[in-house]
């Protein structure tokens, strides 16, 4: 069986991804990698806390190692981070990895390029993103939404559950999984899971962000954030 390690960002898509790839029987996961912002001490992108990361990864009973990042890194820095992270997991005898990115080209193009020597496994890849979701559901995972878009998700969807209502509550233009970046969530439960993992819901913060473009080089997007505590 092939090392294999799981880029484990605590959200539904992981979740159910390495749900699938933990059936693969060509492929040993004995552990789950995060990247953590280390000024804010939580999880990248989520802004989820690392207690709550400590019970996630506790819960599902796989080794887990965290990838430190500063606090604002510049893409040569991320990437110089993370060549030397993967390195060593190399030495350690790693040969494969899994992700739960399911159609965005350029991502997976940027991760099997960045990953030289490492088999790159994408189990959602190209699945339609409303039956993946319809799945999660199914399978009995629960999730909560903890961050999101404002220019495409008004604050009530963060703190929701996902469940068939917030699927039958999203607008047409929000992808079921969230995959363009809309919303983020924290699985807590699930068949992937000794235990459900106990947590409040806490204060919902917005914060801005740069994203310029061609048309507006100073322009600023909105996201909200909810607490887990």
């Amino acid at each position: 069986m092939k090392k294999t390690y799981f880029n484990w960002s605590t959200g539904k898509d992981a979740a159910l991804a390495l749900y699938h790839l933990q059936k693969n029987t060509g492929l040993s996961i004995d552990l789950l990698v995060t990247t953590v912002n280390n000024h804010h001490e939580r999880v990248s992108m989520h802004g989820l806390r690392k207690s709550l990361l400590n019970k996630q990864v506790q819960s599902i009973g796989i080794q887990h190692k965290e990838i430190s990042l500063p606090q604002n890194p510049s893409m040569e820095t991320y990437d110089l981070i993370m060549k030397n992270a993967i390195k060593k997991l190399q030495t350690l005898g790693y040969t494969d990895t899994g992700f739960g990115d399911i159609y965005l080209e350029d991502l997976r193009n940027y991760r099997e390029q960045q990953l030289t020597g490492i088999q790159c496994h994408f189990p959602l890849w190209k699945k339609d993103t409303k039956e993946l979701l319809l799945e999660f559901i199914d399978l009995g995972f629960k999730a909560v939404v903890v961050c999101l878009n404002n220019e495409l998700l008004d604050e009530s969807f963060v703190g929701r559950e996902i469940d068939h209502s917030f699927l039958n509550d999203l607008p047409e233009n929000v992808d079921p999984c969230g995959e363009n970046g809309e919303f983020h969530t924290f699985c807590y439960d699930g068949p992937i899971f000794k235990n459900p993992v106990n947590f409040e819901l806490g204060e919902k913060v917005k914060r801005f962000y740069d994203t310029p473009n061609a048309n507006e080089p100073h322009k600023k997007t909105g996201y909200w954030f909810i607490d887990l505590l």
